[in-house]
């Protein structure tokens, strides 16, 4: 199964500007999305593949900036390489505090724009599969009846057998036998790997997640 292809957005409100961009991206083998503002992002939405986002400081209506903080509110991931006529360091600090790839003022070098682009895709890259390696566990998890879930919590700590049995009030041989489907239904048969599992779901002793 191939990548799904790595999609530039462009949001600048000068048209002239976004053609130039999309020209240079398409002949690198970007599929790329030319928009006016962020208005138009919030209609069009994010793609599905990898993406990385070219971002006009000063647009019609919402920021660039503020647009930034917006998705980091609604925890939206989306790399963002900024590109200004205007630019200043304040504006530039707060930007990469916000997590911007980079922060360019125009005129800038293409070989400079594509850089932090490609930088951008591997943040992006690694954030989906990280998202899908998720929703494996989440999958496997919500197969889990809840006392089950209730062991996986206790064993990750570390507890014995029969100290788990005591927390909860049934026979050890009980918790060997969930335990065991815990491992199975989880797919490991190590108890680190279960822990870094419980880990990306935040399991704690106490919390018997549903969903």
């Amino acid at each position: 199964m191939t990548e799904a292809l790595a999609t530039i957005i462009v949001i600048d409100d000068d048209p002239e500007v976004r053609e130039a961009l999309g020209s240079l991206l398409r002949s690198v083998g970007f599929a790329v999305n030319l928009l006016a503002s962020v208005g138009d992002f919030l209609t069009s939405g994010r793609p599905d593949g990898p993406t990385c986002l070219v971002l006009d400081v000063r647009l019609p209506g919402q920021s660039g900036l503020d647009f930034q903080l917006e998705l980091s509110r609604e925890n939206i991931q989306l790399p963002i390489v900024f590109i200004t006529g205007h630019g200043d360091i304040p504006m530039s600090v707060k930007a990469m505090k916000g997590g911007a790839v980079e922060f360019l003022t125009k005129p800038f070098r293409d070989q400079d724009l594509l850089d932090a682009i490609q930088i951008g895709l591997a943040r992006d890259r690694e954030w989906l599969e990280n998202e899908k390696a998720l929703a494996t566990v989440r999958t496997r998890f919500a197969s889990l009846t809840p006392r089950e879930r209730e062991v996986m919590a206790l064993v990750v700590t570390g507890r014995l057998n029969k100290q788990i049995a005591s927390a909860l009030g049934v026979s050890e041989i009980t918790v060997k036998v969930h335990r065991s489907q815990v491992m199975q239904k989880m797919g490991t048969r190590s108890l680190p790997e279960l822990a870094r599992m419980a880990d990306k779901l935040m399991l704690a002793p106490g919390k018997t997640q549903t969903n």
